[in-house]
């Protein structure tokens, strides 16, 4: 699809109120463009019109934005995935101990078997923190659902929601009246960041992320957002979301082909929200939010490439805040089988179906998590061929030698660098076989949010010993083609250093043959900027002959013939790195080549 600058006469950045002669002219507009993409003019102003606000807009008029009532978990009250997670409410009730335990929990046991115990415990739980929330208030005090700029909002408010629309006619008027009152003043101050107020007294915050569907944080809010508009059958909230929130939605993943999330993998699975709230809205409502594009759909084989062949760890790409190493967790297995409600029957959900009886975590191991598993998989398996993935709009591409366990696997970055999550990476590879071969030193890292192009397998350009990072806000590029002789990639990191006058260009090509990766690297810089070509490594490196070995992967720089090479031990920099090394070839300023091979 073909992206328009926007300069029409339309919302210039924001949304507003229209009417069905606007919906009757976008979708002519639409139709328009679809027979000849070229560019729309609007006769109102001679302006250009971006397509996909226009595919948002569209959908937007042909919603009925109608819809009463949180719709019921997917679950099946006879199977053993639902009867491990009532066992388990059943002792956060009794014995009070399980972590992460939730009103929620309570009142989906109460939807799912009528048992009037689970809805009087649900409402207990919510009114008792209500209740909490409103001393806070009253005293002049931020209650704790602005805690993190309001990131919890949506599981606050979805509990509150949930329970007002499950167990309403248990609830008495003083609990409707608190509760409706704080989930509407919880919303006003999300959406309105400078007049936020408190029982009249003003508590304004940041605003974080409410108006870029590509941060986590938006996904809270709009939850909080959807699921009390549901619960409390307010239009004013459900017209903001039809309005407001899903057009802008939409136009974003519009742009987000091939699944995967611009804030990495890490914050990446706030995608399962997401998906979740997609279900909702299309079971309470009708509306399928997926149509505007392909990125739900895609983000299935997504997750399946972005996996490591020994289906234990995926691509360690951005913040690694939970866990450095990257390891599979609940969260992965939950975000796929929100993707499986959303897609049943879809050659996707076949391979959906085969990752998620195949990867280590057969099974939610959270207690907290097992709401998100209550049914088992029943979609028929699809064993996936395909031999590499290229995520575009995130800019991520997966590629293995085949799919079995013992399979050398190939993950490679390079495409819109925007999302405080993510890291300056343009231009990194990971290898893994058995174990990570070549891979960021933030795996190795305590924190996990090590950012900087120093842990990431790039050519590192520095002068005065300060290194050039890639800028926020540019898209580098890539694209792939296999072969008889293999997968070649080739990667323009140039634009993530445009803002510097000292770095004219810089190509990658990376062509992976079986047990071999072969790197060859130009750049145009400056007299006073060094670069350096870099690859982070588990094991301590060493020298045999003219190669570097390091664990099983054999380093050969093959141009310059004889550059400068040296070894860091990252524990020796501070004390976040916990292990991990770093091999540099220095040398040269116009290029590097250099091949990695996967030994016995």
């Amino acid at each position: 699809m073909r992206k328009i600058v926007w300069i029409g006469w339309m919302f210039c950045g924001t949304f507003s109120a229209f009417g069905q002669s606007d919906c009757s002219r976008w979708s002519d507009y639409l139709i328009q463009w679809r027979s000849s993409p070229q560019d729309l003019i609007d006769i109102n102003s001679n302006g250009l019109i971006e397509v996909l606000d226009l595919v948002a807009w569209t959908a937007r008029c042909n919603a009925s934005c109608s819809g009463s009532g949180i719709p019921s978990y997917p679950a099946v009250t006879v199977s053993a995935e639902w009867v491990r997670f009532q066992t388990w409410v059943d002792n956060a009730i009794t014995n009070g101990n399980a972590y992460g335990y939730r009103a929620l929990d309570a009142a989906i046991v109460y939807r799912e078997t009528g048992n009037t115990a689970y809805r009087d415990e649900a409402i207990a739980v919510v009114d008792a923190f209500i209740q909490a929330e409103l001393t806070l208030i009253n005293t002049n005090q931020r209650p704790e659902v602005t805690y993190d700029s309001y990131l919890y909002a949506g599981d606050i408010l979805g509990d509150v929601a949930t329970v007002f629309d499950w167990c309403q006619s248990a609830l008495t008027p003083t609990q409707i009246s608190q509760w409706t009152a704080y989930c509407d003043q919880t919303l006003f101050n999300i959406w309105n960041p400078d007049d936020a107020v408190w029982n009249g007294n003003p508590f304004p915050w940041s605003g974080w992320s409410i108006n870029n569907p590509g941060n986590n944080y938006f996904y809270s809010f709009v939850e909080a957002t959807l699921l009390w508009a549901l619960a409390s059958d307010n239009s004013t909230w459900m017209d903001y979301l039809c309005s407001v929130k899903w057009p802008q939605l939409q136009a974003y993943f519009a742009q987000l082909d091939g699944g995967g999330s611009r804030e990495g993998t890490g914050y990446g699975t706030s995608h399962m929200r997401l998906f979740e709230l997609f279900r909702i809205w299309k079971e309470a409502t009708g509306q399928d939010l997926t149509l505007s594009g392909s990125h739900a759909r895609d983000s299935i084989l997504y997750w399946l490439h972005a996996t490591v062949p020994t289906l234990d760890y995926f691509a360690p790409i951005g913040d690694q805040a939970r866990v450095s190493d990257a390891p599979l967790y609940d969260y992965h297995r939950n975000l796929v089988l929100r993707l499986l409600d959303l897609f049943p029957g879809s050659p996707e959900a076949g391979q959906g179906a085969w990752w998620l009886n195949h990867i280590v975590i057969d099974e939610m191991t959270s207690g907290f998590n097992l709401r998100h598993e209550l049914k088992p998989v029943t979609e028929v398996e699809s064993v996936p061929t395909q031999l590499y993935y290229h995520a575009t709009g995130v800019g991520h591409l997966f590629a293995r030698t085949n799919w079995t366990t013992n399979a050398v696997w190939l993950g490679v970055v390079a495409g819109p660098y925007e999302e405080s999550h993510a890291h300056r990476d343009q231009g990194a590879f990971m290898l893994y076989q058995n174990g990570w071969l070549a891979v960021t030193q933030n795996i190795h890292s305590h924190s996990g949010i090590q950012q900087d192009a120093e842990v990431h397998n790039v050519v590192r350009f520095s002068s005065g010993g300060n290194t050039f990072q890639p800028t926020e806000g540019t898209t580098s590029s890539m694209s792939a083609t296999s072969d008889a002789s293999g997968l070649h990639i080739q990667a323009d990191l140039s634009p993530a250093f445009a803002t510097y006058s000292e770095i004219s260009s810089w190509t990658r090509q990376l062509d992976f043959q079986a047990n071999t990766l072969h790197i060859t690297d130009q750049f145009s810089v400056d007299n006073s900027v060094t670069a350096v070509w870099q690859v982070n490594v588990p094991d301590q490196p060493v020298m045999v002959g003219n190669e570097i070995h390091a664990g099983r992967l054999i380093i050969r720089p093959i141009a310059p013939a004889s550059p400068t090479i040296s070894f860091l031990d990252w524990t020796t920099v501070d004390a976040d790195h916990l292990s991990g090394w770093k091999v540099t070839l220095s040398g040269s300023q116009s290029g590097y080549e250099v091949e990695l091979e996967v030994g016995p």
